[in-house]
C-alpha cells in the first residue's frame, strides 16, 4: 500500500491585533497540507465559513479557493467544490474537499461508514481530573436543544429539552494542565467516533469543561478569547489505492498565543498515537473491505 502523505511548512495562524482585538487577516492563501487526483486538504482558519449562499460573504474556504486555484472550481458542483465534510465556522484545520466526482463519492461513503479517522485539539476550560487516568470515554448521546429556536444549538441526552437524541461517543485525552491568562483551563486529544453536530462541543460541555471562547455553549459569556480553541489537527480517509493522511500544525502553543501557559503535561499528542497506533493498518482497519478508487 502505498501511503500519499504531504510535508508542510510550520503554519502560524496570521493574525493582526487592531484596536486590542485579533482578528484573522482575510486575504491570505490557504495553505494546502495534501493535493491529488482526487483530493486537496486545507487548513481552514478560525472563524471563516467553508461556503454560504449569502452574497455579502464574500470570504469563505469556497471564494478563497476559486482565488488560490481557478483551474480546480468546477461548474457543476454547488459552490464551485466538493466538499467531502464540513467544519463548524470557528473551528480551525484539516478540510478535504473532492476534486473528482468519483473522489466526492467514496469520501461521502468513507465518512457515513465511519472508515475516516478525526483527530482534534481544544482548550478547555478548568482542570481535567486525572484522577481515573489521562483517557475519558464519553458516551452519551446528542440531540437538538429544544430550548434554543433563534440558533441550531445541540445538547446531551440527559438534558430535558433533549430532542431526537442519536447516539455519539468521543474519546478524550488529558495532555496538559494550565492557564489561559489568569483561567485555568486544560489542552486535550478529541477523538470522535461518531460525526454529531457539535458533538465535540457538547461533549465537552457535558463533562463541565466548554471549549475555551464557545460562545455558544457558554451561554454566550465566553467572549474574551479572539477564537474558539478548537482545531482539527489530524485527518485520515482510506482507500485501496490512495489513503489521504495529513497533520497540521498545532495552533495552541505558547510561541503562537502567549496568553496558553502550559503547566503540567501528561502526554502528548506523539506519545499517545505512537503507543496507540502501531502501524497505520491497524488505525484504519482492513484496506480490503474498503471501496476502491480508480486512479
Amino acid at each position: 500500500m502505498k501511503i500519499l502523505r504531504r510535508s508542510f511548512p510550520i503554519y502560524i495562524q496570521m493574525l493582526r491585533l487592531t484596536s486590542g482585538q485579533w482578528s484573522v487577516s482575510a486575504d491570505k492563501e490557504l495553505p494546502v497540507l495534501y493535493r491529488s487526483d482526487h483530493f486537496i486538504v486545507v487548513d481552514k482558519r478560525f472563524d471563516l465559513k467553508v461556503n454560504s449562499d449569502d452574497p455579502t460573504d464574500t470570504v469563505t474556504v469556497a471564494t478563497l479557493l476559486r482565488h488560490q486555484y481557478p483551474d480546480l472550481v468546477d461548474s457543476n458542483a454547488f459552490h464551485g467544490f466538493r466538499f467531502v465534510h464540513r467544519l463548524d465556522y470557528a473551528t480551525s484545520g484539516c478540510l478535504c474537499i473532492a476534486l473528482t466526482k468519483k473522489g466526492a463519492r467514496w469520501g461521502h461513503k468513507a465518512f457515513a461508514n465511519r472508515y475516516v479517522t478525526k483527530h482534534y485539539l481544544a482548550l478547555i476550560r478548568g482542570h481535567l481530573s486525572s484522577d481515573k487516568g489521562q483517557v475519558i470515554d464519553v458516551d452519551v448521546a446528542i440531540g437538538k436543544d429544544s430550548s434554543e429556536t433563534d440558533c441550531h444549538r445541540m445538547c446531551s441526552s440527559d438534558n430535558a429539552v433533549c430532542r431526537e437524541p442519536r447516539d455519539a461517543r468521543t474519546t478524550i485525552v488529558l495532555l496538559q494542565h494550565g492557564f489561559y491568562g489568569e483561567e485555568p483551563v486544560s489542552k486535550v486529544l478529541l477523538i470522535p467516533h461518531t460525526g454529531r453536530t457539535h458533538q465535540l462541543r457538547v461533549h465537552c460541555c457535558h463533562l463541565g469543561h466548554c471549549i475555551v471562547g464557545d460562545y455558544m455553549y457558554s451561554r454566550r459569556t465566553d467572549t474574551a478569547p479572539f477564537r474558539m480553541m478548537l482545531h482539527a489537527l489530524r485527518l485520515i480517509i482510506p482507500m485501496k489505492r490512495e489513503t489521504v493522511s495529513v497533520i497540521s500544525c498545532d495552533p495552541f502553543v505558547p510561541e503562537i498565543d502567549n496568553l496558553w501557559k502550559p503547566l503540567t503535561t501528561f502526554t502528548t499528542v506523539d506519545d499517545f498515537l505512537g503507543n496507540s497506533e502501531n502501524s497505520l493498518t491497524n488505525l484504519i482497519g482492513n484496506l480490503s473491505t474498503l471501496p476502491s478508487v480508480s486512479i
